[in-house]
């Protein structure tokens, strides 16, 4: 009976260490890392491969904040997400959304509004492929888009087939500005916030880091996935151009938490998420 339990329990432990099996999908090389997938391990998820996890690895390695960074940008998404849906906002647009994890936008959305809508929006095969695959429960208010984000017009077309552009939603671009130079962030942010309609809000999240450590980071995750930018927390703030911050503004991820008159101040440390949410007037 002991060496059942036993045998029972090292599985246990087997089974969630094993990569998940990822559903066949033609369009991708699975030798060569992605956004999504090191994104995905980062947070100590199973949609990933050797490639992937090797990158992930030698990153933490270089510059070891970056899982708890990760996870306090998806905590800061649940809450910022449920206190939007609990304000009445029912539409979501999740921009480079990335593997679907727990909880998910539409969850978070729902707690509130169990009617809400989401569009996801990604360029990856396999997210696109794990979000087409999500329940059929959850399936419904939602709407997968296959595009490129610095394609506009294609996205948005795309996104109103599931979301109402003429009524508020939230536009939410998570750890996806650092993909970009600063001006081009500015462009983005301001073409997609130009097709809100008042009463909307967009909410952005970016990682700060510095010091050579994070240089070092910077430079050899630019040489996998894709170029990442180092941004200032001013330069972060000026992606959101003329539109006014809800309190407390750009903050780390770990204090914003809106309607609190006092919010304890985290402290210093190598690496933060910073955050902020604005409405669109």
């Amino acid at each position: 009976m002991v060496m059942r339990r036993q045998h029972s329990q090292l599985r246990a432990v087997a089974m969630r260490r094993r990569p998940r099996t990822i559903p066949y999908v033609a369009d991708f090389d699975p030798t060569t890392p992605s956004i999504a997938r090191v994104y995905d391990y980062f947070l100590g998820g199973r949609d990933n491969f050797a490639a992937d996890r090797e990158l992930a690895q030698r990153l933490i390695g270089i510059f070891p904040p970056i899982p708890v960074t990760v996870r306090e940008n998806k905590q800061f998404l649940d809450r910022a997400v449920t206190w939007l849906a609990g304000e009445g906002i029912g539409q979501f647009i999740d921009m480079g959304c990335g593997l679907p994890t727990t909880p998910s936008t539409h969850g978070s959305a729902r707690v509130h509004d169990p009617d809400a809508r989401v569009a996801y929006v990604d360029i990856d095969p396999i997210v696109l492929s794990h979000l087409r695959g999500l329940p059929s429960r959850e399936q419904i208010g939602l709407t997968v888009v296959d595009g490129d984000v610095r394609d506009a017009d294609a996205v948005l077309a795309g996104v109103s087939e599931g979301v109402d552009l003429a009524a508020p939603a939230c536009l939410i671009m998570a750890a996806l500005l650092h993909f970009f130079p600063v001006e081009t962030g500015r462009e983005l942010v301001a073409r997609y916030a130009a097709a809100l309609a008042p009463g909307s809000y967009v909410l952005l999240t970016m990682g700060l880091a510095d010091g050579p450590a994070a240089d070092r980071f910077f430079d050899l995750y630019s040489k996998g996935p894709a170029p990442l930018y180092k941004h200032s927390a001013e330069e972060f703030e000026s992606f959101f151009g003329d539109l006014p911050l809800v309190p407390p503004g750009v903050a780390d991820a770990r204090s914003w938490r809106p309607g609190w008159p006092m919010v304890s101040v985290p402290p210093k440390r190598e690496a933060e998420m910073i955050v902020g949410v604005a409405q669109v007037r």
